[in-house]
């Protein structure tokens, strides 16, 4: 299953938004009716702007925590791991709509009042507003970050 493309929608005031069709399908070829969101950030932003939502398909979440439990937690990395990102996840069920609903706590987190982006990234999903997502995705363009992307580039062959 692969999450490729980038979906803008809306979100209500109770926190309900459509899972893009193009998603769902992907997540019924599967059998996945369940998500789990959690808080995600990208450190090149600063003051909140680059703070936004992974969202997982539950077996892709279940992979990532199995991984994750054979690293040691003792190790400063993984305790920070399981105290911003596992504990801030929450399984969400997509309803006979469509629809997911965002507790207030990770709507708060991302951002999200009204205009919303969601964008594909292979194994997951991520959640942005509308206005971060403008302002992350023309941070890439920056001659910093086109170096490091011609190198990914380059490193995998393309």
């Amino acid at each position: 299953m692969a999450f490729r493309g980038l979906y803008e929608h809306t979100i209500d005031a109770k926190g309900r938004t459509s899972v893009p069709a193009r998603f769902r399908d992907a997540l019924s070829c599967e059998g996945e009716a369940q998500l789990v969101v959690t808080t995600a950030f990208d450190g090149s932003a600063s003051d909140g702007e680059g703070l936004y939502l992974h969202v997982y398909p539950l077996k892709a979440w279940e992979a990532f925590e199995a991984k994750l439990a054979q690293r040691s937690p003792s190790e400063v990395g993984v305790r920070q791991i399981y105290r911003t990102y596992v504990a801030n996840a929450v399984d969400i069920e997509i309803d006979k709509l469509g629809r997911i609903l965002l507790p207030p706590n990770l709507r708060k987190w991302g951002g999200l009042e009204k205009e919303i982006v969601w964008v594909g990234q292979l194994n997951r999903m991520e959640l942005w507003s509308k206005a971060r997502w403008e302002k992350a995705s023309n941070a890439a363009l920056d001659e910093e970050h086109q170096d490091s992307i011609e190198k990914v580039f380059t490193e995998i062959g393309l």
